[in-house]
């Protein structure tokens, strides 16, 4: 679902990302450390087509990422912090962001989605400001499913989370690659990755330099490979 191909992006004088090479399969959690400034959101900024690269390529199913490609019917992007209204509540929100990108769902639908995506019921009806970050990322994902995004970009999921969140986030996860749902994930938390991805690239610079399958390492020899790599 996702290829780069010799994929770069300078600034002036400074390599932000260089000579990036990798795919990411249907159905595959592929987590991405690194330092501040490895290069993690420049790659998801790439694939997203928020910029342009200078030199290479990035590759949605096959299709150039560029200005005026339909790639981003494919996608959905989950950030850090999910920008949501506070005035509206969780359903209004939903249904105000999937109309946004073009689709539209019944009352029904978008409670199914909402309960998919693992909020309460209880919770749906209530104003986005009283929600806990662990909610609004609830809300995010629905509103990928709700575009029925094949791959789904996040950045720093997990970063704020308790441990209930965390283990509510990742059974998420797993049910969005068992449909066959691509993620790609920029992340520092090493154990999470371990535990969701299904393989991880570490960063280092704007280059990709170490690649690991979850089922070859653990949370302690991927800690120390990365602690070598920075």
């Amino acid at each position: 679902m996702l290829e780069a191909i010799d994929l770069s992006k300078t600034y002036g004088t400074h390599e932000a990302l260089k000579d990036l090479n990798l795919k990411v399969a249907s159905g595959e959690v592929y987590c991405l450390l690194g330092q501040n400034g490895a290069g993690k959101t420049t790659t998801i900024n790439l694939f997203l087509g928020l910029i342009d690269p200078s030199g290479g390529k990035a590759l949605i199913n096959g299709k150039e990422v560029k200005l005026g490609s339909d790639t981003n019917q494919m996608i959905a992007y989950i950030p850090e912090v999910v920008q949501l209204y506070g005035n509206m509540d969780g359903i209004e929100n939903l249904n105000f962001f999937s109309k946004l990108s073009g689709h539209s769902h019944t009352k029904e639908e978008l409670i199914a989605l909402l309960e998919k995506a693992g909020l309460k019921k209880e919770e749906h009806t209530k104003k986005l400001s009283s929600y806990s970050k662990g909610m609004r990322q609830k809300v995010g994902i629905a509103i990928a499913l709700s575009k029925n995004a094949q791959v789904i970009f996040m950045d720093e999921p997990t970063s704020g989370l308790d441990p209930k969140a965390t283990d509510e986030f990742t059974s998420i996860c797993k049910e969005l690659v068992a449909e066959e749902k691509s993620i790609f994930m920029a992340t520092h938390d090493i154990f999470n990755a371990v535990n969701v991805g299904t393989r991880i690239g570490i960063m280092n610079e704007g280059k990709l330099v170490h690649t690991a399958d979850t089922n070859s390492i653990s949370a302690n020899e991927l800690q120390q490979l990365y602690l070598k790599t920075i």
